[in-house]
């Protein structure tokens, strides 16, 4: 799949870029809503989604993967949490550069689309994300579009279904 430009669908492909607007540092718009400098919606399919939605698909991500380990490894959940790790960033990297979103993430209604800022091809963006991501402090650490420092990083943004 190959990036393609503009439009006003950021789900339609994992690849999509997500038009940038015109931001406060450039001298554009102020700030008004999250995913406002990005050109997203305010609300519905498009915006940004919230901090709850996007952190119930992390959970549902992480319970899938802690079920792989047990279901088909064998392993205790209560020790192997490196196995775990291992599951859930596998699953990451090739589910989001498949399909722009993972099992836990569409079962809440989020995608990931790319902004534009980074030249990055799209599984190396996802592997950065993935990474960074699993390191967890990045992904606690965001702007006012709540975008942590791992979004920032792929040049990438959430946005719901």
């Amino acid at each position: 799949m190959g990036r393609r430009g503009g439009g006003a669908d950021h789900t339609a492909c994992p690849a999509t870029v997500v038009p940038m607007g015109n931001t406060a540092e450039a001298g554009g718009t102020e700030f008004r809503y999250r995913g406002s400098r990005h050109g997203m919606p305010e609300k519905g399919p498009g915006s940004v989604p919230g901090v709850g939605r996007r952190l119930s698909g992390l959970l549902l991500d992480w319970l899938l993967s802690l079920a792989v380990v047990y279901g088909f490894l064998g392993a205790d959940p209560a020790l192997a949490t490196g196995p775990t790790l291992v599951v859930f960033a596998l699953m990451n990297v090739v589910l989001l550069t498949l399909f722009g979103t993972t099992i836990g993430k569409r079962m809440v209604g989020v995608g990931v689309a790319a902004t534009g800022e980074r030249a990055l091809p799209w599984a190396v963006a996802m592997l950065v994300r993935t990474l960074l991501l699993c390191l967890v402090i990045p992904a606690v650490v965001y702007d006012r579009d709540q975008r942590g420092l791992h979004d920032r990083a792929a040049g990438t943004i959430s946005s719901r279904f």
